[in-house]
């Protein structure tokens, strides 16, 4: 699968939330999410373009590969494959004899909307501030995800320049 994405910093909230609500997006529940990135011994995911995290949310840990970004579309586009596993804690132990060294950390609080086939994510980051992240999914035709997603944005009234650059590299940048 294909992640299409929008990321824009924003001063509030608010604002997009009562508007995601008058269109009657549906409401999928607010988590804090704490991400653990990890960086391979054979090859630096800085350099590749590539990230690892284990997630730690309310259910179960959710490891992410995210692929190189695609520069061509606008928008921060990349493959990105997810799986759950029983035991998060467990498969950063089994990372850490493979060689893998954690990179950062990111935590963030986030509110899940739908609107069609758009999800909707308003997040507080820790040391970043707050953005509103607008995806869809795609085998294929990212560039009709490109249009829908630019379209909801003016919208719903998202302005602003669309941050590429993912939590973990804004917040290595802080640094």
């Amino acid at each position: 699968m294909l992640e299409i994405e929008l990321k824009v910093k924003v001063d509030s909230l608010d604002f997009v939330r009562q508007n995601l609500m008058s269109r009657h997006a549906e409401f999928l529940g607010k988590q804090h999410e704490h991400d653990i990135y990890y960086n391979a011994p054979h090859r630096d995911f800085g350099t590749t373009d590539e990230a690892l995290r284990v997630r730690y949310t309310d259910g179960p840990a959710l490891i992410t590969y995210k692929g190189k970004k695609i520069q061509d579309l606008g928008l921060k586009a990349r493959e990105e494959l997810n799986t759950g596993v029983e035991s998060g804690e467990v498969f950063e132990q089994i990372l850490d004899r493979l060689g893998f060294k954690k990179t950062a950390e990111v935590n963030k609080w986030r509110e899940n909307y739908r609107l069609g086939n758009a999800s909707f994510a308003l997040d507080c980051v820790d040391f970043l501030g707050t953005f509103v992240e607008i995806e869809i999914m795609v085998e294929n035709s990212a560039k009709d995800a490109t249009g829908k997603i630019m379209s909801l944005a003016k919208e719903m009234g998202i302005s602003g320049e669309p941050i590429l650059a993912s939590y973990l590299e804004l917040l290595l940048a802080t640094r």
